[in-house]
């Protein structure tokens, strides 16, 4: 009888499971986090704040708030990164505390509304300050004037938009270059900025202080002056009103402090991912709320609360540095 021959088979192998680099240490998923925060926002937003709260105390007090908002929201957004140290931010957490279907609908949210929105108003406002060297990049000057489509919409193209347009192409570009590529544009645009930034703040507090600002800033700091009316009954010279201004005004200081869990994102890339997350949340939050903080404290040393409200186009970073003698 012939002998019986057991031939075992092994099952298939799956798939292996496409990884990407974890080239990212904890310094450049932190410069990647104060990198996306730090933006025009910085420059801009406490103009329209002031008009709302009326005073530079709470002005001070309102930025203190956002910044107790988003470390809390770094601490807890730490902890689910790393539960879920997986690329996708947001979208994965959803998706698995929820269900697949929220997460897609985040996703393509993000991709059409959210993320885009961010990017195109950051660009805009790069445009914007650029202006401010170079008049000829200007939202009044049109390449394609407007033409109405709607009753209550116009196309155009003006410098300013297209340079926006420009600089979203040339940053996506970068980002396609690699890894390597791109954490070293990542960590000298971070750099860059931040030294801009401390730059107008050593500048505006040494530099630029004036005596008629002290007075009229820290002499008085929780009195009202020049506001700008919530609604025709209601505004921050009233406990409600200024309760009620100190919300509103968190629209234009959580804008500025955005963004700093887009490190989620990337979180495949970064070594040890469940511990270098959460220390790059915490740590960039951290130093970018200071800066801000110390920035507000620049403006209002150099400049009265009135020319921080009235501030051209709200340019007020520029107002601060054209008001140094």
């Amino acid at each position: 009888m012939a002998d019986k021959i057991e031939v075992q088979l092994s099952p298939p192998k799956a798939p292996s499971k496409r990884e990407f680099s974890r080239g990212l240490g904890l310094f450049e998923a932190t410069m990647l986090v104060v990198g996306v925060m730090i933006g025009s926002g910085i420059f801009i937003v406490s103009a329209e704040m002031a008009r709302t709260i009326g005073s530079p105390g709470w002005l001070l007090v309102a930025w203190a708030i956002a910044g107790a908002l988003t470390i809390a929201g770094a601490l807890s957004y730490g902890e689910l990164s790393a539960m879920m140290p997986q690329a996708g931010g947001m979208y994965v957490y959803l998706r698995e505390a929820y269900s697949p279907l929220l997460g897609f609908l985040y996703g393509w949210t993000l991709f059409t509304v959210i993320q885009t929105g961010t990017s195109a108003t950051v660009a805009v406002a790069f445009a914007r300050f650029l202006g401010v060297l170079w008049p000829s990049i200007s939202e009044d000057q049109y390449l394609l004037p407007p033409k109405w489509i709607f009753s209550h919409y116009a196309v155009s193209l003006s410098s300013a938009q297209l340079l926006a347009l420009f600089i979203i192409a040339l940053l996506t570009f970068t980002n396609t270059r690699g890894l390597r590529y791109g954490k070293v544009i990542q960590n000298v645009f971070t750099v860059a900025k931040t030294g801009a930034l401390l730059a107008l703040i050593v500048t505006g507090i040494f530099l630029g202080r004036n005596a008629i600002a002290l007075h009229a800033n820290f002499g008085n700091s929780w009195r009202p002056r020049g506001l700008e009316p919530l609604s025709s009954v209601l505004d921050a010279s009233t406990s409600l009103g200024l309760f009620a201004a100190l919300c509103v005004s968190q629209t234009g200081s959580l804008f500025a402090a955005d963004s700093w869990h887009n490190i989620a994102f990337a979180a495949d890339e970064v070594k040890r991912p469940e511990r270098n997350v959460t220390l790059a949340m915490v740590t960039g939050t951290t130093v970018v709320i200071a800066l801000y903080l110390l920035a507000n404290i620049a403006y209002l040393v150099a400049l009265p609360l009135q020319q921080i409200q009235h501030a051209p186009a709200d340019r007020v970073g520029t107002a601060t540095l054209e008001a140094v003698p």
